[in-house]
């Protein structure tokens, strides 16, 4: 595997919205997002593989990587950039197996444990949060806040990108890059109001750049 070059800001869709996952997509890309998770917590798994069909033809149409969340197997079926695996989901080391050497594989840690556990599998990179208090997910672990990512950076090896998440905003973005943070993982502070969403991007993207 071959060591990933993340971007600084990772966005998610989020199927609750109000858009389908692949009008998100298109707005994400045009507020300049170069890599994207499809986030699907509440649709079957044949309604899950037409929104991420759908969504990956319009980031193909942009230059622009999809990340399945959690389903491997669609991951597969559509031959997406990767999936992002959670610590109930399938082990990333099947799903290197099954998804190969250059497929993406994210996985989520929630505590220094898990962080320690994921440097001996072969992911792309490890996702900790959340960092904030967030309403996205119905029951959040505890929040790790920036001394959570600041331990979790000195537990990886360097050649593997650590990725935020939970509670993100424009505002507090710069700050959980310095505390260690390679990438900050965001829904609704791009997704709160769905005509905002590619100004949205653009702006955090451009409050991000030195």
């Amino acid at each position: 595997m071959r060591a990933l070059q993340l971007p600084k800001l990772y966005p998610l869709t989020d199927g609750a919205c109000g858009l389908t996952h692949a009008e998100q997509v298109a707005r994400l890309c045009a507020g300049g997002a170069t890599l994207i998770q499809l986030r699907e917590k509440h649709a079957s798994p044949r309604e899950f593989y037409a929104a991420a069909e759908a969504a990956l033809e319009v980031a193909r149409a942009h230059g622009v990587r999809l990340i399945i969340n959690d389903r491997a197997d669609i991951a597969l079926a559509l031959a997406a950039d990767g999936v992002h695996l959670g610590q109930d989901d399938l082990d990333p080391t099947a799903a290197r197996r099954l998804l190969g050497p250059r497929a993406i594989i994210g996985y989520s840690t929630h505590n220094l444990e898990q962080v320690r556990a994921a440097t001996n599998l072969p992911v792309s990179y490890v996702a900790i949060g959340p960092v904030f208090a967030t309403a996205t997910k119905a029951n959040p672990d505890p929040v790790v806040g920036l001394a959570g990512i600041t331990r979790a950076r000195t537990v990886l090896p360097a050649t593997i990108p650590l990725v935020a998440i939970g509670g993100i905003t424009k505002e507090n973005a710069r700050t959980v890059l310095r505390a260690g943070a390679d990438s900050v993982a965001v829904v609704s502070a791009l997704l709160a109001e769905t005509d905002q969403i590619a100004a949205r991007t653009a702006a955090f993207l451009q409050s991000l750049t030195p």
